[in-house]
């Protein structure tokens, strides 16, 4: 007898091949039958009722790693048939730490991915010091979806180096242990190793983040790591000021690691320029040589990146060097900082030099305040940018003034990118790049894209058409877990794990964003819930029907050597 029979459902196998309609046969968390069928026992029976039966959806890019410590159900991203997260991306996580750095990891995430540090303060236990353990210490506790770790550099590089790290490239020794470190990890489980080169992120007291500064000696070194294991993807947050461009000395990078290391590499992010739907294409050209699922993969995103943000985390603004010294700071300093002419004048120098931000001035406008004279803006609905004209103000001044008269409290919305419909319709149906960037886990209190997943298939395959529903099925599930090697995963398939969604094609899609007041201590963070998804079943087990969820927690620490 089995344990559970979907019936009638249409399945969609996550290769891209033509759907069929039939039944799929669970037993012991694994697959044991997929076809018409008729009869058979089994401790439970879902009628699917012609609803799509696809894998279970595989989220490339997220920071869960210390969400995970207080939310074993990954919310939100389990809520969109999402049954894995790959975590540690951009050379953040929370392993290997000595307890003398944990703060200092802490504050890097603050300001990279703006997951605030009092919440971590409360929320996580520090049962750990090496990736191994991390891992172990996640298994025990039990996970509701499969979570599936990267090796972060910043915290390899803090463990071998110290507070150093912050400032100069390791010394031969030094390497010597982040190999073994690295080493460790990857054989514990981990899925890969992840950095950035990207200027706005940055690292504790405004510091470069520690991986920025790691010399291409130390990058050869862990690179050796990976090729000597046979296993693992390494990710990197490449591309940053020039939208839509890889410069050289990026692209010498990106072939460094892939020459070096012989393993796939995916990189951030590719985006088109607002009102120039092709000019990605520049950057497609440049990485041409390179290009290619066993060497090197851009990253895209299906949604418009939305943010809404307030100036207590200025990171939005930390690509610019006049504002490091903002970061980490008491409410009361940084309301100092803002209201000194000599800092505006430094910024509206460096923006102009630089030639970037000014223009996003005119997709800015406040959306929530406490006091009643910045109350008025929200709503004329204007822009900063007409702000400024109609009060004959530059736009810095405007917006560093709303800020500090609502004690940084006042929340800006922003459309920084992927708000042109042509733009991200050409990356959508690109096959060559990996759709994800859904950063679930971090910038909580500025936007939530982890519902990505159930927004490709309700706009780009539903309602704009650019993909078939097998395609988009796919993009979701094999070619993740192809890219990051988790081959039981990502098909529908005899013998592979039963991780399934069950979706209404005629209904799924990502509910706006919403505030809630959930993470530990009462932190405010968006969460996005679904539409459309009948059942999400983790190993077998049904873990959410109908949004509610089962029960249990069927999830794994997914490990490299066995995923």
């Amino acid at each position: 007898m089995y344990d559970l029979i979907i019936e009638n459902a249409r399945i969609c196998d996550g290769t891209g091949k033509p759907s069929f309609y039939g039944n799929v046969a669970v037993k012991d968390g694994l697959i044991a039958a997929i076809g018409k069928g008729n009869g058979e026992a089994a401790t439970r029976k879902i009628n699917a009722d012609g609803l799509v039966l696809a894998p279970g959806f595989i989220d490339p890019h997220t920071h869960y790693d210390a969400q995970v410590a207080w939310d074993p159900m990954v919310t939100c991203s389990s809520w969109h048939g999402i049954t894995t997260v790959v975590m540690g991306n951009c050379g953040v996580g929370v392993a290997p730490v000595k307890p003398k750095a944990r703060d200092i990891v802490m504050w890097d995430l603050v300001n990279v991915e703006a997951i605030p540090f009092d919440v971590m303060e409360k929320g996580i236990d520090w049962q750990w010091e090496t990736h191994a353990q991390y891992l172990d210490v996640l298994q025990k506790r039990g996970m509701g979806i499969n979570v599936a770790s990267l090796a972060a550099l910043t915290p390899l590089r803090h463990y071998a180096i110290g507070e150093e790290s912050f400032e100069r490239a390791a010394k031969p020794d030094e390497i010597v242990v982040m190999q073994q470190l690295l080493r460790d990890a990857i054989r514990s489980g981990a899925f890969g190793l992840t950095s950035t080169i990207l200027n706005n992120h940055i690292g504790f007291e405004g510091r470069p983040l520690a991986c920025r500064n790691a010399s291409r000696e130390e990058l050869a070194a862990l690179c050796q790591v990976l090729r000597e294991e046979g296993r693992g993807t390494i990710e990197i947050a490449l591309t940053g000021t020039n939208i839509g461009q890889v410069s050289d000395d990026e692209y010498d990078l990106l072939k460094f690691l892939v020459d070096q290391s012989q393993r796939p590499v995916t990189f951030l992010a590719l985006f088109n320029k607002p009102g120039k739907p092709d000019s990605y294409l520049n950057a497609v050209e440049k990485v041409q040589p390179i290009l290619g699922w066993d060497k090197a993969v851009p990253q895209v995103t299906c949604r418009p990146l939305r943010i809404q943000f307030n100036m207590r985390n200025p990171f939005i603004f930390a690509i610019f060097t006049a504002w490091h010294g903002v970061f980490n700071k008491s409410v009361e300093e940084q309301m100092k900082i803002y209201g000194d002419p000599g800092f505006r004048q430094t910024f509206r120098e460096e923006m102009d030099r630089r030639r970037i931000f000014a223009g996003q001035w005119g997709r800015m406008t406040v959306l929530d305040a406490k006091t009643p004279e910045v109350q008025k803006y929200i709503a004329s609905k204007k822009t900063v940018a007409q702000i400024a004209r109609d009060e004959g103000k530059d736009p810095i001044d405007v917006f560093l003034d709303l800020a500090i008269a609502d004690r940084l409290e006042l929340m800006f919305d922003l459309q920084a990118l992927n708000f042109d419909l042509e733009g991200v319709k050409n990356l959508v149906e690109d096959k060559r790049f990996l759709i994800g960037l859904s950063d679930g886990g971090a910038h909580v209190d500025m936007l939530c894209d982890a519902g990505y997943a159930t927004y490709l298939l309700g706009r780009w395959v539903r309602e704009h058409q650019v993909l078939s529903l097998e395609e988009g099925v796919r993009r979701l599930t094999s070619v993740p877990a192809d890219l990051f090697g988790i081959p039981k995963r990502g098909r529908l398939a005899q013998g592979l794990v039963a991780d399934l969604t069950l979706f209404d094609p005629d209904t799924v899609d990502a509910k706006d964003p919403e505030y809630v007041w959930d993470l530990p201590g009462g932190g405010k963070r968006f969460v996005a819930k679904s539409k459309g998804i009948k059942s999400t079943i983790v190993s077998g087990h049904v873990l959410y029907q109908d949004g509610e969820h089962q029960g249990g927690l069927p999830g794994q620490v997914l490990r490299s050597y066995d995923a």
